[in-house]
């Protein structure tokens, strides 16, 4: 009798991911996606646009005051974004 190497789906579908070079990109998008989630429903509404630039995410915000409040908590939600995903993706958050 021979010992088989089983392994779960979603483990070779991040192997497979991480070999072709898609991981970063998909967990960037998981970060984009999670914004309204993690930030929750008062924030997301004064949020006009989400992306990723060089390990920084771009929050850009309809309000110079929410913008200036979580300016001072970003810190705090750059550890809550990359715990959601579970991955270290992005390093800092820059809100326009």
């Amino acid at each position: 009798m021979f010992k088989r190497d089983v392994k779960s789906i979603k483990d070779l579908v991040m192997q497979n991911l991480r070999t072709n070079g898609l991981e970063t990109p998909l967990m960037q998008k998981r970060i984009v996606d999670s914004w309204p989630k993690v930030a929750g429903d008062f924030i997301a509404r004064y949020t006009l646009n989400v992306y990723i630039e060089n390990q920084t995410l771009v929050v850009r915000l309809s309000s110079a005051a929410l913008r200036q409040e979580l300016y001072m908590q970003r810190d705090y939600y750059v550890a809550r974004l990359n715990n959601h995903v579970g991955a270290q993706v992005i390093a800092n958050i820059r809100f326009a």
